[in-house]
């Protein structure tokens, strides 16, 4: 357990407990908001640790697939329980800004800072194309029920419904079918290697506890956080598709994001635009259409339609990442360009009514 004592986020989990004492001596729900969200990051990175360290255990086939499957989980558990509360467009938004924050603003600052230190920068063109034309494929995967649902009927019509669930069944197959593709291809995928100096050192048993304290530790303040998404938005004016698409995929994502970054300034981009790409690529193909069928079984049924202006901000994200990624190489202008792109689209959603 000496890693959980040398991590400097530790310090963040001090905001569960007072999340817990604003929450229950009525102080407000912006305090209660942002202990929580506070505390949703060390949590996260807890998490993720976890399903590392037993993916340490299991081999690196299996590891891959544990990784695959956990991978988001801290979002995932976000995204069930505003399901469960009716907060179908939060959702909505927590998957689009999940997408083009792990596209833009993850490797656009992994590719800005690497490139900054270590000038060109390399990485797999191949399987840069693949992610690329799997991108595309989930974005238009996810425009065909944006675009065609309404001259099926009203939303909640039973076409539209079966559009969605069609469309997401097929979302989970594609999905299938790049795991099994990425097993048979790569018997070591990157995102199951262990970073040099940090690779898990923990038993089983620590492991498994780590992770169900972890688990137990997003879902109390996921459930604070979304139950506070309300009247944070009506105190301090912003919208929820701000909240949605920029705060919530930050805060439960935000160990990853710096773990790309830091291997991108170690110069292993290959590693780096794979944490990246895959997150997104999970999101996309498997939590977003798993969302879908989990929404019929708690009564909040969603359907894979978003506005304009989300799909515009998918669309331009996965275009813009796949044009500088195609080549295989890297530099710091192409990370600054990304990064300014997620600027526009955040003040954009920022000043969203």
């Amino acid at each position: 357990m000496t890693w959980l004592r040398r991590e400097p986020l530790s310090v963040l989990l001090l905001a569960l407990p007072l999340a817990l004492l604003a929450y229950g001596l009525g102080w407000g729900d912006l305090w209660v908001f942002s202990g929580s969200a506070l505390a949703v990051v060390p949590l996260a990175l807890y998490l993720g640790k976890a399903t590392e360290a037993l993916a340490h255990h299991t081999g690196p086939r299996w590891g891959a697939l544990l990784n695959a499957t956990l991978g988001n989980a801290a979002e995932l558990i976000i995204a069930l329980l505003a399901l469960n509360r009716g907060l179908i467009e939060l959702v909505k938004a927590s998957i689009t800004g999940s997408i083009i924050g792990n596209l833009l603003l993850v490797l656009g600052a992994a590719m800005l800072l690497g490139g900054l230190r270590h000038g060109i920068q390399r990485f797999d063109k191949r399987q840069a194309g693949t992610n690329a034309v799997l991108l595309m494929l989930a974005v238009v995967a996810l425009a065909v029920p944006t675009f065609l649902s309404e001259p099926l009927g009203p939303p909640q019509s039973l076409k539209v419904e079966a559009l969605s669930l069609g469309v997401a069944g097929a979302m989970l197959l594609l999905y299938g079918l790049y795991l099994l593709f990425t097993w048979q291809q790569q018997p070591i995928a990157p995102e199951a290697i262990p970073l040099p100096g940090e690779a898990p050192s923990w038993s089983i048993r620590c492991s498994l506890l780590v992770l169900t304290l972890s688990t137990g530790g997003v879902v109390i303040a996921s459930e604070l956080l979304v139950g506070a998404v309300e009247h944070v938005v009506a105190q301090l004016g912003v919208s929820e598709a701000f909240l949605g698409v920029i705060l919530v995929p930050i805060i439960g994502n935000v160990a990853e994001h710096l773990v790309a970054v830091q291997v991108a300034m170690q110069n292993k981009m290959d590693l780096s635009v794979e944490i990246a790409v895959a997150s997104s690529l999970q999101i996309a193909l498997f939590v977003a259409p798993l969302l879908v069928f989990i929404s019929l079984w708690v009564g909040h049924p969603m359907i894979l339609t978003f506005n304009r202006f989300e799909m515009l901000a998918l669309g331009v994200a996965i275009l813009v990442t796949s044009l500088v990624s195609f080549d295989g190489e890297s530099h710091w202008l192409e990370g600054a360009e990304l990064l300014l792109v997620y600027f526009i689209f955040a003040l954009a959603f920022f000043l969203h009514p």
